[in-house]
């Protein structure tokens, strides 16, 4: 498994109704996309939880083909010509495990970013991730969370989908719009545990 995700992040002014619309006429182009195993449309809106409206959407990729088909193709392309080309980061799996509403429509992703310090064993810290991954994926409303990491800068992705408001931690609280999941069942596989 692969993560990727990009961030657009528009005008305080934007209409997000203009996401919203692109997603619904656009969205389900990616439902049978070789090798991804899930894509979460997501967004953001500046107000209480949020400093900026965001269009963030975050892969999960079963195969790095997939990834690289769809970078080099006309999906990525058009995302770069209505918005310019933004930083793409990606990050190697550790784990995904489908929660107890693994078959709900999420509504809600929580995604953290979490730098390992230079004074911490990198296997200590992965360990670690990878036992709260498991215990968040037991939560009651979680249809499924993914961690992965990014060994150049020694980054932690936590990220997690929800059929309802998750109980409070930390990260950033995204609408989850569209959820297109042609190869999820295979993101499983190869993960660390």
């Amino acid at each position: 498994m692969h993560a990727m995700q990009y961030e657009i992040t528009l005008p305080a002014d934007y209409d997000m109704e203009i996401i919203r619309e692109r997603v619904a006429t656009r969205g389900h182009l990616l439902d049978d996309f070789p090798g991804l195993g899930l894509k979460a449309y997501l967004v953001r809106e500046r107000g209480d939880t949020s400093p900026v409206n965001q269009y963030a959407p975050l892969y999960l990729w079963s195969a790095p083909e997939g990834m690289t088909s769809f970078l080099r193709g006309p999906g990525f392309q058009g995302v770069v010509d209505d918005f310019g080309r933004p930083e793409v980061r990606d990050w190697t799996g550790l784990s995904y495990r489908e929660g107890p509403a693994p078959e709900a429509r999420p509504c809600t992703a929580v995604r953290r970013r979490e730098r390992i310090g230079d004074d911490v064993r990198p296997a200590a810290a992965m360990e670690a991730a990878m036992e709260e991954n498991h215990r968040l994926a037991d939560t009651p409303g979680a249809v499924a969370t993914a961690l992965a990491l990014d060994p150049r800068h020694w980054e932690l992705l936590h990220f997690s989908l929800w059929e309802h408001e998750p109980p409070r931690m930390p990260g950033d609280r995204y609408e989850v719009l569209h959820v297109s999941a042609p190869e999820r069942g295979r993101l499983g596989r190869g993960r660390q545990r």
